[in-house]
């Protein structure tokens, strides 16, 4: 690496998942004034039209049938990433190495567990070997693909996480705790103290894609006739589906629910309210730790997901309300 310039990163994602590309987004963000750093998704550039039907696929069984996906992440676990992929996987992986080519980075970062392989492949036909790290999006259970990737270091959310991957063979000296790559306006923002007078008590509620699960989690928080209770509805993604059961609920509640669609001040809001509500996503619950903002899980993906919500019962950060009596006893909970 020449003194006279500056480093490069390349950082590499994809969109299974909204932690990987927000780990990357932010991490971006935090070297962008020390370092020439570069964002790529070698599955969307790859394989652009099986990446979306993928993508759909993922949030469809994630949200509707996660009994399946907890069966499809066991059976990822016993699966062996040093080999060959399908076809169509070549493209991708044709597609990262492209990009190494073309940026010529100095270091390489992986948010999503397939990429590393890649990397160890390119090494193996010729290319320039450079240091390798993965991001791990993931607390406390980590699957396999993570845990026997080639890379150079691990950096890890949480000293349990770290603790529990030298428990399985990794060499501690390459495992570093970071925490999860929030964003850095984090650092700029003042979250609610313990001295907030908490009325109104303020939620964040991020919706899935179910249709009734809005109204019957709504009117269960709204319904809490203990303490005045306020409600912001963060449709994200959803909006166009979600809009209509959304407005339902405001014109139900007037002047105590309001409605946001995609937002880039996620953690502005969450810095300006008591509770988050939302599913056990990386991205979520670490930027929920981030603004010391609790959280209710109100739905939960087998897998990678349970040791979200384990991290947050350990420190006494949240834990899961996926009934409607589970969550007003949540609820009742903190307010007492």
């Amino acid at each position: 690496m020449s003194l006279e310039r500056r480093p490069r990163i390349l950082i590499a994602t994809a969109g299974f998942g909204d932690g990987h590309n927000s780990a990357a987004r932010n991490l971006a963000k935090a070297l962008e004034k020390t370092a020439e750093v570069r964002v790529v998704d070698p599955c969307a550039e790859g394989s652009p039209w099986l990446n979306n039907v993928l993508r759909g696929g993922y949030r469809f069984v994630t949200t509707y049938l996660p009994g399946t996906w907890g069966r499809i992440y066991r059976g990822v676990e016993r699966r062996d990433f040093t080999k060959k992929h399908p076809p169509f996987m070549g493209r991708v992986e044709g597609a990262f190495r492209n990009q190494v080519d073309d940026f010529d980075p100095d270091v390489l970062v992986s948010t999503y567990p397939l990429y590393p392989y890649f990397v160890h492949r390119y090494v193996q036909s010729g290319g320039r070997k450079r240091p390798l790290v993965t991001i791990v999006t993931d607390s406390i259970e980590i699957n396999s693909a993570w845990r026997h990737a080639p890379a150079d270091y691990w950096l890890v959310t949480d000293p349990d996480t770290r603790r529990g991957l030298i428990d399985q063979d990794l060499p501690g000296e390459k495992i570093v705790e970071t925490g999860f790559p929030v964003d850095p306006i984090f650092e700029t923002l003042q979250p609610l103290g313990a001295d907030d007078s908490a009325r109104p008590f303020r939620i964040l509620f991020f919706p899935t894609a179910k249709r009734p699960a809005v109204r019957r989690t709504a009117r269960t928080l709204l319904d809490y006739d203990e303490w005045p209770i306020e409600l912001t509805i963060v449709l994200g993604r959803n909006v166009r589906r979600l809009y209509q059961q959304a407005r339902e609920i405001r014109d139900a509640y007037p002047g105590r629910v309001r409605i946001r669609g995609w937002s880039r001040r996620v953690p502005e809001l969450l810095c300006n309210h008591h509770l988050v509500v939302g599913k056990a996503g990386g991205a979520t619950v670490h930027e929920s730790l981030a603004a010391r903002c609790p959280m209710l899980i109100h739905h939960l993906v087998p897998g990678q997901e349970e040791g979200n919500l384990e991290l947050l019962r350990r420190i006494g950060g949240g834990d899961l309300a996926d009934t409607e009596e589970a969550l007003a006893a949540g609820l009742r909970d903190l307010l007492s």
